[in-house]
């Protein structure tokens, strides 16, 4: 679309089509941030509650929130298959239809409460089929130059969609004993539903910004990696669901990278971003908060603001120290809100300070996340599995991630009515087990490519902590090849040397503990 228009990314030329690209893919994303903004505002329109929540039933609430969550995650399960048999393309083609559809549905219910779980249940196998192969697709095409930061546009449109259902919500509440207008917030959805190749070289060219170049020599690098790669995969074949949790697995440390990948998902989603995005306005109206759904909305432009500051941070500080500071800030400022929240909540006179404060902790928060844990742990997944397992490990990731969302989602009106804000407390216990799960286990990934990071969890003598310092075959640093050496290398003879070297370091270290 933009031909050989380009920018200049560390030193090499990125084309205008990559970030179209990633801004397109990304419309998934805003699918799913339009949903949480908008349920979280609809549940207490008056015809909405009278329909569907009039028996008070917290239960009825939680199952008609988190079902979108339980649908989402068998999407992300089925969308394994579906970004191997169709192609990316295709499997992302898919997943807009089937939310259209569960939009439909949403829309035409009547008064049966099931009616309309049910449509957020088929809506949620969409975005689940989305969640898997737009990170996947966006990993797979984007320069590594700026393959963080493509990624990471997913979050970012996630934010959007949900300040723009805040926003919608926010300006449809004067008419919410209205049928049409919990109708229209959720159908609007629907319109902005985008179904989402050409020769590979020339498909590369375009994203570096040479489509009247394909013979560029950064085209030629890309294409000698995707040509290992390619042999690679026809060589390794394509991997079960078991050989994802198996030790004897053909790829190096595929259980450790499947369980990994699940567990950053899922602490994802228990840090509590969601527990402030699904149950806002409720829990802000019970705050001695005027205007709860105002809140929402500075919560939203909060989220969006701070998450172009991740577009930088990503590529910038790497992947793991901003993961593991994010969750230290937010652990702080969840418990901030739980105390006061806690101390003030059975007071029938409070000073409207502690309201602000609570707000204040709410957006220093959701700034964290939206910076850090929402769009770096889609980056982490797109750059940790191999090429083998990569597509059933990735929907194994989503699929936490949306089994944490659904349990927020089930389990906040059951909290808000037996801890109240103490649940705030837990929260920020699951921020301080997310650092320390990074800590140990997150090996840096900033700057390599694809085929590099498989190669650095092969390695037997490098642990995650000192991951960053690691440096591929056939490179001077991260960001510089060494051309020569480079061009005459395969992907397996990389990993081989790669192996040869830690023996070496290995022997000599143990030469030099013998002496002493």
């Amino acid at each position: 679309m933009f031909g050989d228009l380009s920018i200049k990314v560390k030193g090499a030329d990125c084309g205008v089509d990559a970030l179209f690209l990633a801004i397109i893919t990304s419309i998934g994303g805003f699918l799913f941030g339009y949903d949480i903004g908008q349920i979280s505002g609809t549940i207490v329109f008056d015809d909405f509650v009278h329909r569907f929540l009039s028996n008070g039933s917290p239960t009825i609430k939680s199952l008609l929130v988190s079902f979108f969550s339980i649908g989402c995650l068998f999407g992300a399960l089925a969308g394994a298959y579906t970004s191997d048999w169709l192609g990316r393309r295709k499997s992302i083609a898919l997943g807009v239809f089937i939310f259209i559809v569960g939009d439909a549905m949403q829309v035409t219910a009547t008064r049966s409460w099931v009616h309309l779980t049910m449509g957020r249940f088929v809506a949620g196998l969409g975005i689940g089929n989305l969640s898997v192969g737009v990170p996947m697709f966006q990993s797979e095409c984007a320069p590594r130059e700026i393959r963080g930061a493509v990624v990471a546009s997913y979050q970012l449109l996630i934010t959007i969609g949900i300040l723009f259902g805040n926003v919608v919500c926010y300006f449809m509440r004067r008419h919410e004993q209205d049928s049409e207008t919990w109708r229209l917030v959720i159908g609007i959805g629907a319109l902005y539903s985008i179904p989402l190749g050409e020769k590979a070289r020339q498909s590369l060219s375009r994203l570096r910004g040479k489509s009247k170049d394909p013979s560029n020599v950064l085209v030629e690098n890309d294409m000698h990696e995707m040509r290992e790669v390619l042999a690679l995969e026809r060589q390794t074949g394509t991997a079960s669901w078991i050989e994802c949790f198996s030790l004897k697995s053909r790829v190096p440390k595929t259980r450790y990278r499947t369980f990994l990948g699940m567990g950053i998902h899922f602490l994802q989603q228990w840090t509590g971003i969601n527990y402030f995005f699904y149950y806002g306005t409720t829990i802000f109206s019970t705050a001695h908060i005027k205007d709860p759904f105002l809140v929402q909305l500075i919560l939203g432009a909060v989220n969006v603001a701070t998450t172009f500051l991740a577009v930088y941070l990503v590529d910038k500080f790497g992947r793991r120290w901003p993961l593991i500071l994010g969750a230290l800030w937010q652990a702080v400022w969840l418990m901030i809100f739980a105390s006061i929240g806690t101390a003030t909540n059975h007071l029938t006179s409070v000073s409207s300070t502690y309201g602000v404060v609570m707000v204040l902790s709410s957006c220093m928060f959701i700034a964290s996340f939206a910076a850090t844990w929402g769009p770096i742990a889609w980056v982490v997944m797109g750059e940790t599995f191999a090429l083998r397992t990569r597509a059933k490990q990735a929907s194994l990731a989503t699929a936490a991630n949306w089994l944490g969302n659904f349990l927020i989602g089930f389990l906040t009106p059951h909290a808000d009515r037996g801890l109240s804000y103490a649940f705030g407390y837990i929260l920020a216990s699951a921020n301080l087990a997310a650092a320390a799960v990074v800590w140990m286990y997150l090996y840096e990934s900033s700057l390599l490519s694809l085929e590099s990071v498989d190669i650095m969890y092969s390695m037997h003598d490098i642990v995650p902590w000192e991951s960053a310092r690691w440096v591929p075959p056939g490179y001077v640093t991260r960001r510089v090849r060494d051309e020569q050496r480079f061009r005459r290398l395969s992907i397996q003879e990389m990993v081989e040397m790669a192996n040869k070297d830690a023996s070496v370091k290995s022997d000599e270290n143990a030469g030099q503990s013998s002496q002493v």
